[in-house]
């Protein structure tokens, strides 16, 4: 079985590089799903508030046998929870759910531009994180002007940054930024919604050169650029061959291919973080 190479935040914590996400999966099934996902060889669960799942991570976690610290679990405070004090609810009420006295990484899920709660909401965090109820923390959906924000008011800067990112849609600009600025970058949806890019061409020639899926080659161009990936599905049999994508190795001239599929804003699937409110 593949192991998930580790990568480093700069708070000195690190995260498996490989996750599974658990996004649109019912409670109903997630513990079940993510059980599948733990025997495969995952050690790095995703999760949310807004999912609505979080009770079956927490599940599926206690039924595997693993020991705590051997699975990294991340989950995120929704929009309608920003502000200091209610951050504070929303966590006890997250680690209720998950079943956990401390949590990997929490997230600030959208910036939410129209509410301007970030900072007191990333005070929250950093309390909690001083507290030890949080290893680190970061945010998802944040713009350069929102890191930079957190950056000016607290003097803290995240660990990391999951953004939408996938073959059409590289967001090169903020991972840069990312890197001059030590925030790790994760990439949520990371095999498109639907885009186009598991029949691309380009894509598939790759995967028949060498025998693998377009989502393995897709995961391991990922990989490849150092990005987290938390690719998700509900398929025992595709949770078992994207964790095989450890495995599949791109040359250069091969990721070079995928990430000049690039389609820029035009290549956008998911929700603006410029517009949640």
């Amino acid at each position: 079985m593949p192991q998930s190479p580790m990568i480093s935040f700069h708070d000195g914590n690190q995260i498996p590089q490989l996750g599974y996400g658990v996004w649109q999966v019912e409670n109903e099934v997630t513990q079940d799903v993510v059980g599948q996902a733990l025997a495969a060889g995952y050690r790095h669960i995703d999760t949310a508030h807004i999912y609505g799942n979080e009770s079956g991570v927490g599940a599926a976690l206690r039924a595997s046998g693993l020991d705590r610290d051997e699975v990294f679990i991340t989950s995120k405070l929704w929009n309608d929870d920003h502000g200091y004090d209610t951050t504070l609810t929303a966590f006890n009420a997250t680690m209720d759910n998950l079943g956990l006295d401390v949590l990997d990484l929490f997230l600030i899920h959208f910036p939410v531009p129209s509410k301007t709660l970030r900072v007191q909401t990333w005070k929250a965090f950093i309390e909690l994180h001083k507290q030890g109820r949080i290893r680190s923390i970061g945010v998802s959906n944040f713009r350069i002007e929102d890191l930079e924000e957190l950056e000016a008011e607290t003097g803290v800067i995240p660990v990391i940054n999951q953004i939408e990112l996938h073959p059409y849609f590289v967001q090169q600009q903020l991972r840069d930024y990312h890197a001059s600025k030590g925030i790790v970058t994760e990439s949520w949806s990371p095999l498109g919604q639907g885009g186009g890019e598991l029949t691309d061409p380009v894509i598939a020639d790759i995967a028949n050169a060498h025998g693998a899926t377009p989502a393995q080659v897709i995961i391991a161009w990922h990989l490849a650029l150092g990005l987290v990936v938390i690719p998700k599905s509900e398929t025992p049999e595709r949770i078992v061959a994207n964790f095989e994508s450890l495995e599949l190795q791109l040359n250069d001239a091969e990721v070079d291919a995928i990430s000049a599929l690039n389609k820029g804003e035009q290549g956008r699937q998911g929700v603006n973080p410029n517009t949640p409110s």
